[in-house]
């Protein structure tokens, strides 16, 4: 029961991290229905700027955790929404009537582009940083000495991604921008006749998806302490998996996928071999579409005539 509860709360922090890249997916498809395959590099580049400010801060003599966290994250984030809104801007703008094989291939190779990019400016070796938040709680002792434990780090990131879901479901459902996405998902030409920016609407949705993805990042870099510049890649493919097994579209769909990922994950890694660790989430995914095709929470997508 102990080792199980352990695995659960391993599970519950990588399920966060892939939940928050997996938003930037499901709201860029849902509003322009297309998939951002650079996403997962837009949160390889948050992960870098993050390891560069912990980096500088602590050169400036700014070491209490709190203080640099927060800076490390707005400065990710404004890092991270530049890159999200080129992106956008010269990699599916100038391609949004054509047809969607050739905004898919555009957005691969702006992945790469990026990879190599970041592999360039930075080296192909992996980049460290020291512990930023250390100590926990134990929650259970065995008398054998297991114990379970949670970090600080992993309450953190499980509090700020929830903290995020409410506060983009609360933007989504309650202001003027959140109407002018939904009204763009729903139909984008109707929504351009009615006054809404949909250029500009579209630009935010991928500045707001690319702001999380940083988040994501930055989580990641302090959890694991170490970074490289092909993280992007499977990370990026997961929260994709992610997406689709909670109903690609459905921001409540992109965080229950991501959670369900993240346990699979955790506890075929704790249970059986880790080699497959892989092979048993997407074999969840094939599961799941073959019986539920739109996903946990998707809906039938109904065609306009």
């Amino acid at each position: 029961m102990e080792y199980f509860l352990q695995q659960l709360i391993n599970g519950l922090t990588l399920g966060a991290i892939y939940g928050l890249i997996a938003i930037g997916y499901t709201m860029v498809y849902g509003i322009i229905g297309m998939i951002n395959f650079a996403h997962g590099e837009i949160y390889m580049i948050g992960a870098f700027v993050a390891v560069i400010a912990f980096i500088v801060l602590g050169l400036a003599g700014i070491t209490w955790a709190p203080a640099a966290i927060a800076l490390v994250l707005l400065l990710s984030m404004a890092f991270t929404a530049v890159y999200g809104w080129t992106v956008e801007r010269f990699a599916y703008r100038p391609l949004r009537g054509a047809p969607r094989l050739a905004p898919l291939i555009s957005a691969i190779g702006m992945s790469i582009l990026l990879q190599n990019y970041v592999q360039l400016l930075q080296g192909a070796r992996v980049k460290p940083i020291p512990p930023v938040v250390q100590g926990g709680f134990t929650i259970i002792e065995r008398a054998d000495g297991f114990a379970v434990n949670i970090s600080y780090l992993q309450i953190l990131i499980i509090l700020t991604t929830v903290a995020l879901m409410a506060g983009f479901t609360a933007l989504i459902n309650g202001t003027p921008l959140g109407r002018a996405q939904r009204a763009c998902e729903q139909d984008k030409k109707m929504a351009g006749l009615l006054g809404v920016d949909v250029d500009r609407t579209i630009s935010l949705t991928f500045v707001m998806g690319a702001a999380l993805a940083a988040v994501a990042g930055v989580m990641v870099t302090m959890y694991y302490g170490v970074i490289d510049f092909f993280i992007g890649f499977l990370a990026g493919v997961k929260a994709f998996t992610a997406a689709v097994l909670g109903g690609i579209g459905s921001l409540p769909g992109a965080m229950l996928g991501g959670l369900a990922i993240g346990l699979i994950e955790a506890f075929w890694s704790g249970y059986f071999s880790i080699e497959y660790k892989d092979v048993a989430a997407f074999s969840i995914l094939v599961l799941v579409l073959i019986f539920r095709p739109t996903g946990l929470l998707g809906r039938p997508e109904i065609e306009k005539v």
